[in-house]
This record gives C-alpha cells, sequence and structure tokens, in this order.
C-alpha cells in the first residue's frame, strides 16, 4: 500500500512527467522525433481524415515555414492537447483541495490572519465537512472542467500559433520587400540572369530578411524538383503569407513570359515601393506621436496624480503606504515595460543590426561563406582544401588557435577598441564594481533584522547610472562612427559611378576615391585598400569592411558590390542605384530623428513635472505637517484619525517611497525616451542616465 503521504505527491509527478517531455522536445531531436512517432502512430489516421476541412491551417504551416508536415502537426497536436488536458484535471484536484482546506478553516483565525482591507474574505471560512459522495462529485467537476480547458486551450494555442508566425513573417516581408527589390533591380541591370539573380538573393537572407526567404523557397523549387523559373514563382507567390509579395511574384512572372524588359519593370517597382516605404514612415511618425501622448498622460501624469491622492487620503483618512508601494514597486515599473513591448511591436522599425557579428573579417569569402584566409590574404580553393596533408591541416589548426588567441589578446591590449565595437563589454567591468558596492552595503540594510531599503538605494542608484553612462558613452560614440560612414556611403558610391564610367577598373577606382574627403569612411577605405595592397581579393576585402561596422544598410551595399563585381567591370549603373536607395534610407532616418525630437523634450519635461512634484510632496508637505491634531472648531470627534496622526516614521516611509518612484520613473522614461526618437531601445541608455542623475542629486540636496 501506498503511504497517505507519498499519495499525495504521486498525482503532481504524474502531471510533471507528462510536461517535461513536451519542454524538452523543443530542444532535443530525438526525443521530438519519439514524439511525433507516437503521436503519428496513435492519431495520424484521424488527421488525414479531416485534412480536406481546414486548408488554412495547412497554408499557415507552409506560410510560417515550419519544417514539419500537416499529418505530424496535427497529431502531436492532439498528443499534447491530451497531455495538458490530464495535467489540468490533476491541477484542477489540487486547487480544489488547497480551496476545501483554507475554507475549512475558522472564520476568526482567518480574519486575525488576513489584511483590515480582505477581512471580508473570512466569512467564506468555515465551510461543513463534506459526504464522500459530496467530495467526489465535486473532485470530478474540478478535474473535468480544468482538464477541458487546458486541453482544449493548448489545441487551440498549437493551430493558432502557426497563423501568428506566419503574420509575422508577412509584415517583415513587406518591411523587407523595397530593399530586396532594388538588389534585384541593380543585379539585373549589371546583365546577369534572372535565375542567378534568384540564387544570390537567396543566398543573402542574413541582409535582406524574409522578402530573400521568398526567393529562396523559388530556388528550392528550382534545384530540388528541377520546377523552371516560372512555375518556382508562381509557388512561391500562393504560399506566401504577404499579398504584397505575392502580387509582386504575379507581375514578375507576367512580365518572365511576356518578354518585356525586366529592368523596365524593377526600376517601376522599386520607385513605387520606396514612395510606399516614405508613406509608410509617415504613418509610423503619426502613430509614434500619438503613442507618445498617451505615454505622457497614462504612465507619467496618471502615476502622479494617483501619488497625491494616495498621499492625501494618507494624510486625512488612514495608512495608504500598501497601496502607494504597489503603485511604485509594481504598477509603475510594469506598465512601463509593457509600453515597451508594445512600442517595439507596434513601430516595427529596423535597427542597425549586427549580421556578421559571429563572422570574422579573416574568414569571408565573396558571398558571406566561412572559409580559412590563407596568411598572405588569399582564399584556398576547395580542390586544394581536399588535398592538402595531414600535416597542412595541423597548420592550419594552429593558425586557426593563434587566431582566436590573437582577438582575446587584441581585446586587452585595446580595451577602448573593443569596447567600442561591443558597448555591452562596458557591463562587464561597472557591472561587478555595482554589484560589489550593493553587497559591502547590504549588512546595514538588515541591521535591525529587517530589510531597510534606504541603506541601499543611494548604492544601487549610482551603480545603475555608472553602468548606464558607460554603455551609453560606448554605444553613442560607435553610433556617430556608423552614423557618419553611413552618411558618406552615397557620396562613396557617387564618386565610384563616376570613376567607373570614365573608364577606371574597379579596383583603381578605390584607390583614387579613398584620397577623397569621406570623414571616418576613409579610414575604411584606407584599411580595404590596405588589404588589397597585402593580397587579398577586392572582394574579400569589401567583406572584412562589412564585418567591421555591422549595419544592414552596409551589407546592403557590400552585398550588391561583390555580386556585382562578378557579373561584370562596369558597375556605374549599379553604383548609382545602390546610392539612391541609400540616400533615400538616410533621408528617412533623418526625417524620423528630427520629427520625433519634439516628443523626447516632452518626455523630458513630463519627467521634470514628475520630479518636481514628488520633491515637493517629500520636502515640504510631510515635514510641515502639525504633529498634535487639528482644531476642529470646538466640536469634538473621538472617531477622527486626523492629520496629526501620521507619525514621523510614516512620513519617512512616503518619502522614501517618493524617491523611489522617482528613479523607477526616471530610468523607464530615459529608455521609452530612446526608443522613440531612434527605434532602437539602447539609444534610452544616456537619457537615463541623465534622469536617474537628476533624481538621485535633487534628493540628496532634499535630504
Amino acid at each position: 500500500m501506498i503511504p497517505v503521504a507519498w499519495a499525495n505527491v504521486v498525482p503532481l509527478a504524474v502531471a510533471v512527467g507528462l510536461c517535461v517531455p513536451i519542454v524538452l522536445a523543443r530542444h532535443h531531436a530525438g526525443l521530438d522525433r519519439s514524439l511525433t512517432r507516437i503521436a503519428v502512430t496513435l492519431f495520424g489516421r484521424y488527421v488525414d481524415e479531416f485534412e480536406a476541412e481546414h486548408p488554412d491551417r495547412k497554408a499557415a504551416l507552409r506560410a510560417a515555414h515550419f519544417p514539419t508536415t500537416y499529418r505530424e502537426y496535427g497529431s502531436k497536436t492532439i498528443l499534447y492537447a491530451a497531455f495538458l488536458a490530464v495535467v489540468g484535471s490533476i491541477v484542477g484536484i489540487y486547487a480544489i483541495w488547497a480551496v476545501l482546506l483554507v475554507l475549512a478553516i475558522d472564520p476568526e483565525t482567518l480574519r486575525e490572519a488576513l489584511p483590515s482591507g480582505l477581512e471580508f474574505l473570512a466569512r467564506l471560512g468555515g465551510v461543513p465537512t463534506l459526504s464522500p459522495s459530496e467530495l467526489f462529485v465535486l473532485f470530478l467537476g474540478a478535474c473535468l472542467t480544468v482538464g477541458a480547458i487546458a486541453g482544449s486551450g493548448a489545441y487551440w494555442l498549437r493551430w493558432w500559433y502557426p497563423g501568428y508566425v506566419a503574420d509575422a513573417r508577412a509584415r517583415r516581408i513587406e518591411r523587407a520587400l523595397p530593399e530586396t527589390v532594388s538588389f534585384v533591380y541593380a543585379l539585373s541591370r549589371s546583365g546577369m540572369e534572372f535565375p542567378e539573380v534568384m540564387r544570390i538573393v537567396a543566398e543573402n537572407e542574413d541582409t535582406y530578411g524574409e522578402a530573400a526567404a521568398e526567393f529562396g523557397v523559388a530556388v528550392r523549387h528550382v534545384d530540388t524538383f528541377g520546377t523552371d523559373v516560372v512555375t518556382a514563382l508562381q509557388l512561391a507567390g500562393r504560399r506566401s503569407p504577404s499579398p504584397k509579395f505575392s502580387e509582386f511574384a504575379e507581375n514578375l512572372v507576367s512580365v518572365l513570359q511576356s518578354g518585356h524588359s525586366l529592368s523596365s519593370f524593377l526600376e517601376r517597382q522599386y520607385h513605387d515601393y520606396q514612395e510606399e516605404a516614405e508613406s509608410r514612415q509617415a504613418q509610423t511618425l503619426e502613430l509614434l506621436r500619438t503613442l507618445a501622448e498617451a505615454y505622457v498622460t497614462v504612465l507619467v501624469a496618471g502615476p502622479l496624480f494617483l501619488i497625491t491622492v494616495l498621499v492625501v487620503i494618507g494624510i486625512a483618512v488612514s495608512d495608504t503606504v500598501d497601496p502607494l508601494r504597489a503603485l511604485v514597486y509594481a504598477i509603475l515599473p510594469l506598465g512601463n515595460l509593457a509600453f515597451i513591448v508594445y512600442l517595439s511591436v507596434v513601430t516595427d522599425s529596423i535597427v542597425p543590426g549586427e549580421p556578421s557579428a559571429n563572422v570574422d573579417a579573416e574568414s569571408v569569402d565573396a558571398r558571406g561563406r566561412s572559409r580559412v584566409s590563407q596568411s598572405d590574404g588569399g582564399v584556398p580553393g576547395e580542390s586544394a582544401a581536399a588535398g592538402r596533408s595531414t600535416r597542412t591541416a595541423a597548420n592550419a589548426e594552429r593558425v586557426r588557435h593563434y587566431r582566436r588567441l590573437q582577438r582575446v589578446r587584441d581585446r586587452f591590449a585595446n580595451p577602448k577598441e573593443a569596447l567600442l565595437e561591443r558597448p555591452i563589454r562596458s557591463v562587464a567591468v561597472t557591472g561587478p564594481i555595482a554589484l560589489g558596492a550593493v553587497l559591502w552595503r547590504l549588512p546595514e540594510a538588515f541591521a535591525d533584522g529587517r530589510f531597510d531599503a534606504t541603506a541601499i538605494d543611494d548604492i544601487v542608484a549610482l551603480g545603475l547610472f555608472g553602468m548606464l553612462a558607460g554603455f551609453a558613452v560606448c554605444y553613442e560614440l560607435r553610433r556617430r562612427r556608423i552614423d557618419a560612414v553611413e552618411a558618406a556611403i552615397p557620396d562613396l558610391l557617387d564618386r565610384l559611378a563616376s570613376v567607373n564610367e570614365a573608364g577606371m577598373s574597379v579596383v583603381s577606382a578605390v584607390e583614387h576615391v579613398r584620397e577623397s574627403e569621406l570623414g571616418p569612411l576613409g579610414d575604411e577605405l584606407d584599411r580595404v585598400w590596405n588589404d588589397v595592397r597585402w593580397g587579398a581579393d577586392l572582394e574579400t576585402a569589401w567583406r572584412r569592411f562589412e564585418t567591421r561596422v555591422r549595419t544592414r544598410s552596409i551589407s546592403r551595399v557590400v552585398t550588391l558590390l561583390t555580386e556585382a563585381m562578378n557579373a561584370s567591370g562596369n558597375l556605374a549603373t549599379v553604383l548609382r542605384i545602390a546610392g539612391r536607395q541609400a540616400a533615400a534610407d538616410r533621408r528617412l532616418k533623418r526625417e524620423r530623428a528630427q520629427a520625433m525630437v519634439e516628443y523626447t523634450v516632452v518626455v523630458y519635461v513630463s519627467f521634470f513635472v514628475f520630479l518636481f512634484i514628488v520633491a515637493v510632496l517629500a520636502a515640504y508637505l510631510l515635514p510641515n505637517l502639525p504633529t498634535e491634531g487639528v482644531d476642529t472648531g470646538g466640536v469634538a470627534d473621538a472617531d477622527a484619525t486626523g492629520i496629526g496622526d501620521l507619525s514621523g516614521d510614516a512620513a519617512g516611509t512616503y518619502g522614501t517611497l517618493f524617491y523611489h518612484a522617482a528613479l523607477v520613473q526616471g530610468l523607464l522614461s530615459g529608455l521609452i525616451a530612446g526608443q522613440l526618437s531612434t527605434g532602437d531601445l539602447r539609444a534610452g541608455a544616456k537619457h537615463a542616465a541623465v534622469m536617474l542623475a537628476l533624481a538621485v542629486v535633487l534628493f540628496a540636496l532634499l535630504g
């Protein structure tokens, strides 16, 4: 017989045992295959019978690019729903058990244990003992109800998720479509055959995003099934979740079938998408204006109003420290974090990425694939790699280890460049210092046997300030350098096109143009030319430049240059197309920055108002309250609590809460100000540091 104590735990162990395979299957391919095999064996035939009734589910799986079949996904959905239905049934038993245990407590005992505001819940206690039949019905009802909700919810979520992923892909496709069409247009003008253009676009998915992945679908149909280009494009367009890409694919197929000028069609599409991008930017700016106004109203003025009301109630009626704590430590930060997440989802901003962050400049070939560089800067061919002797392979391995050690040595030898290359590394320096300072002061916070936040709040605030300030300095220096490089790209491309039109080769054009005044880009061109002088081909030199800068705009330019160089030596037209695209991107980015400056100022002003009011409450209202009661005009009221009942400890608690509210609001308002202005949360580090510093200095002066 199983002991009673163990019998209470066995159902919970069964529930955990059913959840573990579902969680681990996402990270273990063998377990996932085993679950798939079991699911298909049990439910595969049932799923096949109803496949024709749900064509939208199959289309969503294809549009989301899930690497599974409808039969496998549907079978696993039923299996997971069954598992979670059992888990939900067990949880329902434990839940009703816990409720009965709580309600069986004597009402007076409950009333003594509950806070004053929740004393009404004590009336629910004292439930009489139920008979076995009543207990069985109650447990069975809870088991079936919670189990049915959990199973049906898991089934619905599993079928909803592919559609959600497909919709997200559709937005990313449409956002990347203008740049991708520009890339296709430029390559077609270089004289490259369209099947090869499709293949190159598909190979550059890291740079051109989901729009390039849609071309990859057509390329896979051509390579795997031998489908012709027209049919492959039609299939890709029909299965794409983006209506705009489907329309583009249909129009492209019509042009290819009719024999009309492909370049003219792509040029029209390129200009249409550019106008659409400008219109979308205008809509995004209007949305950001609305969100900025909503933020100031709801998450700055709203909490400030609630703080003032709670303080007045606490002075005149009763203690409101607990509601104020909930507002400062829970509602205020969670509301701001929710706004940050919502802002990220709604704006869909493309921030400077790092598509080549994990690839070394020395190990990139003309199409971005990793290869081993020779000591002279060249790249060995595949036949040479295949015929290498054991000794040569060992030497190559030594070179790779040397380069790994060299990167580590360079980072410590030149910490400034290492921090500018990855600003987040500054946290590895300032973070331990801040943590050590907090731990050093932490015993003081527990000196009286209870936690006193005032003992460490200043250290925590200064530590956050140091981390944010260090990161902000490194990030801003890097961002300004990258902005200067990107600002000179259109001018560089225009000069390269002019020199190339004059009959100069591409290599000679680079040597000629690098002597021009291009700011920080001139230094990068010097490094490109030095790579060429030391034996590297120009394509590899450009790829190394891309790796050093690591932004999407630079990646697009470098990819277009290297691929066009393989197609033709006459690059003037391609360079001018790339220059126009780069100039258009810069113009849109500049317009957004200019439009959002005023709302960054609004966030600052709203924080200053917030800081001013809480400072006035903490420094002038609470310390100057009367401590002896209130003149009631000769009318005695024994039940009145009065202003004089606010003790010095309560006033100190309110002051601490005001200080913490200012710190929380400053930190999150600064991050939101940066996200509103640039679309990048990291740009808010400098604003957050400034606001934190203002809050700390102001309360230090008042204290």
